[in-house]
């Protein structure tokens, strides 16, 4: 069943179409906010915080055709607001990106380990990166979003999204290379 159609259903009165509309996107709500904050807890609670508003604005949406960006676009905006209330990069301490890590060894390491660490090298390099950079870097890259959905997401000009993906992806590169992390590092089995 589509979306769409679930929102319907659920405006309709059937609240279990909300329930199916929850399993259908938790997961990636909750990939979305992990890759911004690197942190669990902050991303079940932004995860929670997204449904929750999710469930009481639903009549708000005027095209439930477009129910994924606009479930993105809440997530969004509640992201930004958790960095603006906290007054900080959440996730990672300060003293923690401060030391440049280094790169996991690949020589006969377990593929999952080489691959938690790398994972966690991105997450670093990530929360380095300016708010918007960062969440258009994670949307395209991460979630697979097209330039059109994000810019919709965000509410910003096609070409802005496209630069900020520029941008950040090059400030990515710089990290990395900062800290003699080539992309072999992520290339692994």
């Amino acid at each position: 069943m589509e979306d769409a159609q679930l929102v319907n259903d659920f405006l309709g009165g059937n609240h279990q179409a909300f329930n199916k509309l929850v399993g259908r996107w938790q997961d990636r709500i909750h990939h979305f906010a992990y890759r911004y904050f690197a942190s669990s807890d902050d991303a079940a609670e932004i995860t929670q915080k997204t449904f929750i508003k999710a469930y009481q604005k639903l009549d708000s949406l005027d095209d439930a055709q477009k129910f994924g960006s606009w479930l993105y676009r809440i997530a969004n905006n509640l992201c930004l607001d958790e960095l603006k209330r906290a007054g900080r990069k959440r996730g990672t301490s300060l003293e923690a990106l401060k030391t440049a890590p280094q790169a996991p060894a690949v020589s006969g390491a377990d593929s999952k380990l080489v691959r938690n660490e790398a994972i966690v090298l991105l997450h670093r390099a990530l929360l380095q990166l300016p708010n918007e950079q960062r969440m258009v870097v994670i949307m395209k890259e991460y979630e697979g979003m097209t330039f059109p959905e994000i810019a919709e997401i965000l509410d910003e000009p096609l070409n802005t999204v496209k630069s900020r993906l520029y941008y950040g992806l090059k400030a990515l590169k710089k990290t990395f290379d900062s800290w003699n992390i080539n992309k072999e590092v992520f290339n692994y089995e």
